[in-house]
């Protein structure tokens, strides 16, 4: 059990929460979630002992292991990886390392051989025996190829480097587990992977991820950041979201009644208080007032951004003929021989494991690179709107320009109020409007991205990665935009929700093995293929 009592904490001022007192009980999966700069990533360090609270405290059985996602992988660099995930059990890794040194010793001692059983006794006590068998099946779920298992961390590319750290936090069956986005670099399948692995894990587990279906397939219960408190809801992020609704929408309603009753006692003092013969009536009706408590609605830290993508003009009924297009890069052929058509209103999920060349598809269709072989064509009357997956790409030159000057040329006909407006919507008040581009945060930048497309009122869609720093709420107001979007998209996602809720068509690019484009959502095209069953 994790137990927080009376915790609050703020920043700059900000209350982020305020008096907290909660449970994590064993076998419930909690998934914090909240807008950004809620304060999750804050609680988590709260709850992990790197962070003191401003007021109260944290506390857990002395005899529980925890394990934290870190998601700094420099320190580990030159360390084998299958030994960095081994370290997620720091007792185990210890006693191991310290046996390899005594083992060296030329001269043993009965000294040493007494340590030797006394560390033999920790590992079998840690279930160190098992340690690299279990190191390699956590590696290989996550999609580090066991290839890699005896190389130093520093020949896997940053993303790679994560998942690594991923295991190291699941290694050994930690009693309390917690996760800062370990969905981040992970492919479709290593989802899957994870999803599968949490759900039979027994330990309290507390997530924070922007993934809403797997907050809705792992999660039991959500811990929510708002009105600077913390609540817990049963069930996953879409059930909690129906319950504060609820929840709210009723305490209005409450609120409402009774303020009317106040007006209406208020309305009588002041009619009658004056009134000696209606005196003692009045002074009853201010006790009444005394009683009724309303309940305290702090303002909520969720903000929703209004996304819609509109079309300038509606494309031909052939919207792309893509004809044996190949890429290369040097030795390295990511994209062979690939043939297909969109037809006007095909929503195309591209999916794969990372490295497979989902980005570099995009790419070649939006023009970023040409093609080493074959050819594709735009249907009559097509523009293309794309969004990068590496969002400085996307911005272009925007030395010195503010949001609303990076915004406005893209539509010069566009008045201020016009441009403004937009931004408004897309969550810049009117101060971060003059805010420099270069200054943006990861969500901003997206948000002002998307923005562009809104302007710009293209009939297809190249999408990469676009929830990328996005919260729930945001990636949620994005995917009804794209189910409302009458033209024509291929996106790359790792969010399964937004794919199945989009996608009338599943690309699935699988290397040397060629390539299928399946028609139907992505949980037709997981029960087609077998991919469905966890």
């Amino acid at each position: 059990m994790l137990t927080v009592s009376e915790v609050t904490k703020a920043y700059g001022g900000k209350i982020l929460f305020d008096n907290v007192t909660t449970t994590f009980d064993p076998g419930n999966r909690y998934g914090l979630t909240g807008a950004n700069g809620a304060g999750k990533s804050t609680f988590m360090k709260i709850l992990s002992g790197i962070l003191e609270p401003d007021t109260g405290a944290v506390s857990r059985s002395p005899r529980s292991r925890m394990s934290m996602l870190h998601q700094d992988h420099s320190r580990h660099a030159d360390d084998r990886i299958r030994d960095i995930v081994i370290m997620g059990n720091d007792k185990l890794w210890k006693a191991m390392s310290e046996k390899e040194e005594l083992l060296q010793v030329e001269d043993m001692t009965d000294e040493i051989g007494m340590r030797l059983g006394e560390l033999e006794g920790v590992i079998a006590e840690e279930n160190g025996y098992e340690a690299e068998h279990e190191s390699e099946q956590l590696l290989e779920g996550l999609g580090i190829a066991k290839e890699f298992h005896e190389q130093p961390l520093k020949v896997l590319t940053g993303g790679m480097r994560l998942r690594v750290l991923v295991a190291q936090a699941l290694f050994g069956n930690p009693d309390i587990l917690l996760l800062d986005e370990p969905t981040n670099h992970l492919d479709l399948d290593s989802i899957r992977w994870l999803e599968s692995f949490l759900l039979n894990y027994t330990g309290v587990l507390v997530v924070i991820s922007h993934d809403r279906h797997f907050l809705n397939e792992v999660c039991t219960h959500t811990a929510d950041v708002d009105y600077e408190n913390i609540i817990i809801y049963h069930g996953g992020y879409d059930e909690m979201l129906r319950q504060k609704i609820k929840y709210r929408i009723s305490a209005e309603k409450h609120n409402a009644s009774k303020q009317k009753k106040i007006s209406e006692l208020k309305d009588f003092i002041q009619r009658f208080g004056a009134n000696a013969k209606k005196a003692s009536q009045a002074q009853s009706r201010r006790r009444q007032i005394s009683k009724i408590n309303l309940v305290d609605l702090k303002r909520s830290n969720i903000q929703r951004p209004f996304i819609r993508f509109d079309q300038r003009v509606k494309s031909g009924k052939l919207v792309l003929r893509v004809e044996h297009l190949s890429k290369s890069f040097d030795d390295n052929h990511v994209l062979k021989g690939l043939n297909f058509t969109l037809q006007r209103g095909d929503k195309v999920a591209v999916v794969g494991p990372n490295g497979i060349g989902k980005s570099t598809l995009l790419k070649c269709l939006a023009g970023v690179h040409e093609p080493s072989r074959g050819k594709f064509q735009l249907g009559h009357e097509v523009s293309v709107g794309y969004m990068p997956q590496e969002h400085e790409d996307g911005l272009g030159d925007h030395e010195g320009k503010t949001a609303f000057d990076w915004l406005a040329q893209w539509d010069s006909k566009a008045s201020v109020e016009e441009i403004r407006g937009l931004l408004g919507r897309m969550l810049f008040p009117a101060a971060d409007a003059e805010k420099p581009v270069k200054a943006l945060s990861g969500g901003e930048t997206v948000r002002l991205l998307m923005a562009k497309l809104t302007l710009t009122k293209d009939n297809l869609l190249l999408l990469d990665e676009p929830t990328n720093h996005l919260d729930l709420e945001s990636i949620r107001a994005l995917t009804e935009a794209l189910q409302r979007y009458e033209g024509t998209m291929m996106f790359v996602s790792h969010d399964q929700a937004l794919i199945n809720e989009v996608a009338t068509h599943v690309l699935e690019l699988k290397g040397e093995r060629g390539y299928d484009m399946f028609p139907g959502t992505y949980d037709e095209f997981l029960d087609k293929t077998g991919k469905l069953a966890k």
